[in-house]
């Protein structure tokens, strides 16, 4: 078994419940990617799951291959990530499909995953060093044939009013851009990090992948939103809190505060017009 590893330095078992509550959420989109994927593989596939988190996409594509079934395999290097995804999984399907779980690191998994129809990598190899060393490795998975679904970047997720009528309007801009500052700086400060200057399209062909196309899903949750969206609004907010908000003004330090404070009368989870809209990209290549 490959040893298991964090690149980022990030606690991704820290975000598991928020994981979880966006893997609800976005369940709808997630079965209609998953099934559009589906449709170009061949009957009883293997998946691999590159960075699974708690199952979300997994459990998609498991529920969608159907009364056949299929493989999928779950690969994570947060083992408590893996329980919670392996378990959804199990309990979506039964035993209609075969999971396989791998604990180990995305670079690492040559000897360790059988090859695979698909290969689903989603918003993990931007957490590598080196990315473009990550997509070669991981083309290497795949059977003649095979697919490499790829999501990664999109446009930024939009949950907030402008103006919240608390703090200077605009917060959710200034939060955005300090976050990428923040990313900008983290990906710096990586050991062995390699920029990766061109676009994912043009990654995969380098990587060695031929067909490369792409497609964009839209998650679209509109106010006046249920209560797990807003939730997963909070959830949303509280992350971006913790990696960007050091960098905000102290009056926007303040606002955020108040917005994710449950007993503060301006939580947002109590408001009626939060929302969740935003768009990810999917681009795909394939084996020769």
């Amino acid at each position: 078994m490959a040893h298991a590893h964090s690149h980022d330095q990030l606690d991704w078992s820290a975000r598991l419940g928020p994981m979880r509550r966006a893997d609800e959420v976005e369940s709808d989109v997630l079965r209609t990617v998953a099934r559009r994927l589906l449709a170009l593989l061949p009957a009883r596939p293997v998946v691999v799951d590159v960075g699974s988190g708690t199952g979300g996409m997994a459990c998609a594509l498991a529920e969608e291959m159907g009364d056949e079934g299929g493989r999928i395999v779950l690969v994570d290097s947060e083992p408590a990530l893996q329980a919670v995804a392996e378990a959804r999984v199990r309990e979506v399907v039964g035993d209609r499909v075969d999971v396989v779980t791998v604990l180990g690191d995305a670079m690492e998994l040559a000897d360790l995953v059988p090859p695979a129809d698909l290969l689903w990598a989603s918003g993990v190899v931007h957490h590598l060093p080196d990315q473009l060393a990550c997509l070669t490795a991981l083309a290497g998975l795949l059977r003649p044939g095979g697919l490499f679904a790829l999501r990664e970047g999109g446009l930024n997720t939009r949950c907030l009013p402008w103006d919240l009528g608390l703090g200077e309007p605009g917060l959710q801009d200034r939060l955005i851009a300090a976050r990428d500052a923040w990313f900008a700086q983290l990906r710096a400060t990586m050991p062995d990090s390699v920029r990766l200057p061109l676009g994912w399209n043009l990654a995969l062909v380098k990587a060695g992948l031929v067909d490369v196309a792409s497609f964009s899903y839209l998650v679209d949750l509109p106010a006046p939103a249920p209560a797990p969206v807003r939730h997963a609004v909070a959830d949303w907010l509280g992350g971006l809190a913790a990696v960007a908000g050091p960098g905000l003004a102290q009056s926007d330090q303040t606002t955020l505060r108040r917005l994710l404070d449950p007993d503060s009368p301006d939580w947002v989870v109590d408001r009626n017009d939060v929302f969740v809209l935003g768009a990810s990209t999917v681009y795909l290549g394939s084996v020769a």
